[in-house]
Order: C-alpha cells, then sequence, then structure tokens
C-alpha cells in the first residue's frame, strides 16, 4: 500500500499498476495542476512528444501548397472555386514559379527534392510534379492505396539510409504509408490475426520495457496470446543497468512454438539500442531453431543512435519494419508512418502454407481483390483489412500526409552533413546531463544510448548508495508510484511509472524531448529532494526503533 497523510492521495489509493501509465499519467497530471501555486509551472515529462520541428521540409509543404492552389487556379478560376491540377506542362510552370520565388523559404528545398527525384530515380519530370501538387491539393483518392508511387520511392531511400545503414539488403522493401506508428501497430496485429499467421492463444514474445500497448493489445480478448517478456535485464560489473538483452533471455526465442515477436528498437523506455552481440546471437537463433519466427521492430528511436542498424536491414525476410516521423521531425500531430515488407518475406511463406481450410476462408475474404485472391500479398492484404477489405479502393493515408512525410525524407536524405540530426542529437545529449546534474549523480554511461528518454531505477539507487537494508524499508512502506504522487503534489512535476512499460517496478520514465532545458536541472533537482525525504524517514525509523 501506499503510506500517505494526504487525503486526495487516499483517494486514488488503488490498484495503479492495472492502468496504462498514460492514463495514470492523466491522473498524475491533474494532481500537480492541483496543487500547483501561482508561481509553478506545470513539468510534465510523461509524454514523448518533442518540443522541436523539422521547419525547412514544412516551408517547402506550404510552398508548394502555393503552387498548386495557383495550378489548381489555372485550370479553373471561377472566385472561391477552382479546378483540378493540369500534367500538361507543369514541370515548365514549377521552374517559373521558383524562379519568381527564389528566395522565398523552402523554394530551394522544394526544388532540390524535384532534382533529386529525376537524377535518383530517374523519374519523369511531368509525372513527379504532377503527383505532389496533385497529392498536396487532396483532390483525388490515393493512388496507389497502399503509397503513391514516387512518394515511396523517396521515403525508401531515407529508410535505407536510416535503418539499414545503406544496406543493399533493404532495397526491395514495400512500403505502406499509414497514419502514424499507432495505426500500424492496430493494423500488423489485425493482419496477422486475420491471415491465420497468429491465432487466438498462440504464442508471442515481446522484448521488454517496451511502449505499453505491445502489451496490452495482445491481452485483449479477440487475442488472448501467451506471451513470453524478453526481459533487458543486463547489468554492468557496478550492478547497473546496461538495458541489454543477457543471452538466456535471446535463448528464449529458440522455441519455435513462439512464433512472432515484437519490440521497440532502441527501447522504450530505456532509449537503448540492442547491442551488435545480440544481434549476432538473434540472427543465429532465427536461422538454426526458429526459421518461421514473424518480427516486428518498432524503429521510431532509431535516427537518435550514431550507426543504427534495424533488424530490417540483418533479418529483412523475418521483419515487418515500423517507423513513424513523429519524434525525430516533430510531427506527432501530422500522424505520419510508414510499414515496410521485404517483397521476399516469411509472412507471405506462411500464408501459402495455410490449410486448404483456411487457405479458402481467406480466398473469399480477398476475392473481391482479384481473380487469383491467393496471390494477393501480405503487404497488399494489411491494406485492404485496414479498411475491412471492402473499402479497399478508399483505402490509404492522405494524399497531403504523404507529401509531407516525402519532404521530410528528402530533407534528411539531401541533408549530407548531417546538421539535423546532429542538431536533435545534441538536444537529448544536452537534457540528460542536465538531469543528472541536478540529481548529483553521474550520468549513464549507456552503449548505443538514444537519450530520448532515461529511465531511473530508484531500487538501484537505494541498493548502491544505502544498502539493502534502506530498500527493504521503502518497499515495505511506500508503493513504488508513491515517488509519482510526491512530485506531482510537492513540485508540479510528472514522470511516468516504469513498470508500467514492463521495466523495474521501482522505476520512473523521463522524456527528454519534450520540456526546455532548464527543466530537467529542476526535475533533477526535484527528484533528488525526494529521494532524500525516503532517506531521512528511513533513518527516524532507524532511531524510533
Amino acid at each position: 500500500m501506499v503510506e500517505h497523510n494526504d487525503d486526495q492521495h487516499q483517494k486514488m489509493n488503488y490498484s495503479y499498476r492495472e492502468l496504462s501509465p498514460f492514463e495514470f499519467n492523466n491522473k498524475l497530471i491533474s494532481l500537480a495542476e492541483g496543487q500547483k501555486k501561482s508561481t509553478r509551472v506545470l513539468l510534465n515529462a510523461g509524454r514523448g512528444n518533442p518540443n522541436w520541428i523539422a521547419a525547412t521540409p514544412r516551408e517547402a509543404f506550404f510552398v508548394l501548397g502555393q503552387f498548386a492552389v495557383q495550378e489548381s487556379r489555372q485550370a479553373w478560376n471561377a472566385q472561391d472555386l477552382a479546378g483540378q491540377p493540369r500534367r500538361k506542362g507543369i514541370e515548365g510552370r514549377f521552374k517559373t514559379y521558383c524562379q519568381n520565388n527564389e528566395f522565398t523559404p523552402g523554394v530551394k528545398l522544394l526544388k532540390d527534392v524535384i532534382d533529386y527525384g529525376i537524377t535518383a530515380h530517374g523519374f519523369d519530370a511531368e509525372e513527379w510534379i504532377y503527383e505532389l501538387v496533385d497529392g498536396i491539393i487532396g483532390d483525388n483518392y490515393p493512388m496507389p492505396d497502399r503509397m503513391l508511387v514516387h512518394v515511396e520511392a523517396i521515403v525508401h531511400d531515407f529508410l535505407i539510409q536510416e535503418m539499414c545503414s545503406r544496406d543493399s539488403a533493404c532495397e526491395r522493401y514495400d512500403l505502406f504509408a499509414v497514419e502514424g506508428a499507432t495505426a500500424a501497430m492496430c493494423y500488423v496485429f489485425d493482419s496477422l490475426y486475420e491471415n491465420y499467421l497468429l491465432s487466438r492463444g498462440d504464442k508471442i514474445a515481446i522484448m521488454v520495457p517496451i511502449f505499453p500497448p505491445y502489451v496490452e493489445i495482445p491481452r485483449l480478448a479477440r487475442y488472448n496470446f501467451d506471451v513470453v517478456e524478453i526481459k533487458a535485464k543486463g547489468v554492468d560489473n557496478q550492478g547497473k543497468h546496461t538495458w541489454q538483452y543477457p543471452p538466456a533471455e535471446i535463448d528464449k526465442l529458440c522455441d519455435p512454438s513462439i512464433k512472432a515477436l515484437f519490440l521497440v528498437n532502441p527501447s522504450n523506455p530505456p532509449s537503448v539500442a540492442i547491442q551488435p552481440e545480440s544481434i549476432k546471437q538473434l540472427i543465429g537463433i532465427v536461422k538454426n531453431h526458429n526459421p518461421d519466427l514473424m518480427i516486428i521492430s518498432d524503429d521510431v528511436y532509431g535516427t537518435f543512435v550514431d550507426g543504427y542498424r534495424s533488424l530490417m536491414a540483418d533479418l529483412s525476410f523475418n521483419t515487418i519494419g515500423v517507423y513513424s516521423f513523429s519524434k525525430y521531425f516533430g510531427v506527432t500531430g501530422w500522424r505520419l508512418g510508414v510499414v515496410a515488407v521485404h517483397q521476399d518475406n516469411v509472412f507471405d511463406q506462411l500464408i501459402k502454407q495455410l490449410p486448404q481450410e483456411r487457405a479458402k476462408i481467406l480466398q473469399n475474404r480477398y476475392s473481391s481483390l482479384s481473380q487469383q485472391p491467393e496471390n494477393v500479398r501480405f503487404i497488399d492484404r494489411m491494406v485492404a483489412d485496414s479498411r475491412q477489405v471492402a473499402l479497399n479502393h478508399t483505402a490509404g493515408l492522405s494524399t497531403p500526409q504523404q507529401v509531407q512525410m516525402m519532404l521530410l525524407a528528402a530533407f534528411a536524405l539531401l541533408d549530407k552533413g548531417n546538421r539535423y540530426k546532429q542538431q536533435t542529437k545534441d538536444i537529448c545529449h544536452r537534457r540528460i546531463k542536465l538531469l543528472y546534474e541536478g540529481l548529483g549523480l553521474p550520468q549513464p554511461n549507456l552503449p548505443y544510448n538514444a537519450d530520448y528518454y532515461t529511465q531511473f531505477d530508484l531500487e538501484e539507487w537505494s541498493n548502491h548508495n544505502y544498502g539493502r537494508e534502506f530498500t527493504d524499508f521503502l518497499q515495505r512502506r511506500y508503493e513504488p508510484v508513491d515517488i509519482l504522487f510526491r512530485l506531482a503534489q510537492n513540485s508540479s512535476i510528472v514522470l511516468l511509472h516504469g513498470g508500467g512499460f514492463h521495466g523495474p517496478t521501482w522505476s520512473v520514465r523521463v522524456s527528454l524531448a519534450n520540456l526546455d532545458d532548464d527543466a530537467y536541472a529542476k526535475i533533477g533537482h526535484e527528484l533528488r529532494k525526494v529521494l532524500e525525504q525516503y532517506v531521512v524517514e528511513w533513518k527516524e525509523s532507524e532511531v524510533s526503533l
């Protein structure tokens, strides 16, 4: 039980661990706001929404939008009404527009993006420019529904660069543009289930700690999966977390009854990428013990780690890649994400191996898509499933969203010096330094760390600094969430419970992305004050005995 003297705390004394950490976060915000004084600012480091944005690609988007409206008015201009853009001659009109607006922010990037498509991919200029103009106007259904043709090629280049270290193994991925990684999760779970690749009660593995929905979705009655947790419980020679997976944990995947593996890499919240030794071990397990293992790798934080390499590159046959543009580019409100499936993949292979009875059911399900529904690929089934199959003809991410996604990807491709990438990484590195300086503790020295979040383990801290006796006192007198209540009530600081991410029960997650730099020094300072309160209470209890 949580030990509280405050009536407001007592009212909230129920089974906190059953709540999603994001729902619990809302309760802490209410508590923090209720206690807030005029001189105190609410500091909510519970969400991962960054407080930076990629400005230049947005400028290019709005410039393109102005050109597109101009094109529409040339087609048909009746005051508030305009026509659909025309393809013929659009290349010349675009060049004139760029010349006339040479110094307008965004024009240079837009022109460079068009040139990149022509030189790197041999795009026909008129077809390329028209796709973007028609796309940003948003006057037609997405066609193809999975992803616009030219847009897909550019985003594919971005994934090869950022997720695969430009490895040629990634060069044959098909992409499905989706409404952020959250939509990707829903679509992937749904299509795996609908195509009998996973059935109710099947055994799956999840690498933890992890973004909570990856654990919460499998619990739903529809799936009721048997979940095996692969735990990042590695420690260094001082007993401190490395957030890596010991070989014995990864060896759990040798069990061929485990049909799928879900992971976020780099992890959330430890924010550490899987070390190469573990990747090598995983490759060996798939090759020698579990060749049909289906892997779903959410790589949203990969851009924050030097030399990052996704399982998309090393286990391309087995891996669905999920990438969201939200964190790196500051576009959570845009809802931009992509699902990547290699053209040669285990998912299509397993569908072809289904028993005849199930194959017949699926032929009926997808019969409206093709005269040979058995040949419809898994990724195209996913597109159809996202719209209950019957609405496949209206599937797909809105075309203006796809255009913005492409501009973000192209911006990163054209940034040869990685200036923007370094800026975002510097922000995270700077903030974790300030946080731990405020705590009065050394900053964790973790290889492959993205520093987008940090996970502070109160139990590890107490054992290391005061011994097991003090830790036993904490665990006997308080619930793990007590520290969150104290920070919210006393300092109007909101953090998330690490146990809600299936990490250490006595840990907290701090987002290093969404507050100004000076806030992290304050959070560290206030967190240290709470830790010192626990020590004082322990020493007083020892004296009273």
